[in-house]
């Protein structure tokens, strides 16, 4: 039985995961000279504490049926759930130097039919919340326990599906859903309070009837707190707006939308693979001085 409270040791040894999945991630592009950075390597924690600590699932029973299922509408950012899915033992960790190679189980945009594990097939922005909301409400009517999570960008709410969703979930008070929303404030051509503002998001979800957490989302502690938090509320569904910094780990990449949809050049990689090398070195000396 997963612990009810987790140590300062623990949070770090999951930094510790997250900065090796953000490492996967460079090495996974690099490999496919294609793909999109700015997004996994933003979402690397929320994805650590998920597979983790959050979910309940068994990467040798990826069929089994109490498990908690996780949809990730914003496909694009794959190559982090991907990385997750290896390190916990989905599939071997070499296998993740396949990304977006013909005939690899690790497409571009996820495949759940290519996959086990995968929940769903990703491609369209928009459409993983109506897919969230069908998984929620075939468990209420079956009786299930398990839990429904939906990977959603701020991007997405551009599209009007997204919207209808919201909508319908709240009317519905699906209490075994929660949303983590990627505000990275980032889409593929600019900033999205320029593109399609969507402050205040926060009322916008209330008005809608979501219970609504925001939290750091590089802070492990936080994320792994909301979602707890999350299971606690019986009378509607829950969004956790995660603020995350596109590129997160690379310096030159953090905050600048041109890296939303593409891959490092080699020499591009190995300078973001030194500096997230260096920080896996200071998360293990802190450690190890524990």
């Amino acid at each position: 039985m997963r612990a009810l409270t987790i140590s300062d040791l623990e949070i770090l040894e999951l930094e510790l995961l997250a900065n090796t999945i953000r490492q996967d991630i460079i090495r996974m592009l690099i490999e496919a000279e294609s793909g999109h950075a700015g997004g996994p390597l933003g979402m690397a924690d929320v994805f650590t504490a998920l597979y983790f600590n959050v979910l309940k699932h068994d990467p040798r029973n990826p069929f089994w049926d109490e498990r908690d299922r996780l949809i990730l509408s914003n496909g694009h950012i794959c190559a982090v759930r991907y990385a997750a899915m290896a390190r916990s033992g989905y599939f071997p960790v070499n296998e993740l130097l396949t990304f977006r190679k013909l005939g690899s189980r690790l497409q571009g945009h996820p495949h759940n039919l290519s996959l086990p594990g995968v929940e769903n097939t990703g491609g369209p922005l928009g459409q993983g919340l109506s897919q969230a909301i069908g998984r929620s409400l075939a468990g209420r009517m079956d009786g299930k326990k398990y839990h429904v999570y939906c990977v959603l960008s701020d991007g997405e709410h551009d599209e009007g599906q997204t919207w209808e969703a919201l909508l319908f979930a709240g009317n519905h008070a699906l209490r075994n859903l929660t949303v983590l929303l990627d505000r990275n404030n980032i889409q593929i051509d600019g900033h999205t309070e320029d593109i399609f503002p969507l402050e205040p998001l926060k009322d916008k979800y209330r008005a809608l009837n979501w219970y609504v957490i925001e939290v750091d989302g590089h802070n492990i502690r936080q994320i792994i707190a909301a979602c707890k938090e999350a299971k606690a509320i019986y009378e509607k569904p829950t969004a956790i707006i995660c603020h995350t910094i596109p590129g997160k780990g690379v310096s030159y990449m953090e905050n600048n939308y041109e890296w939303h949809g593409k891959a490092p050049t080699k020499e591009q990689g190995d300078v973001a693979l030194r500096q997230l090398k260096a920080e896996q070195n200071r998360i293990k000396e802190e450690i190890a001085n524990y």
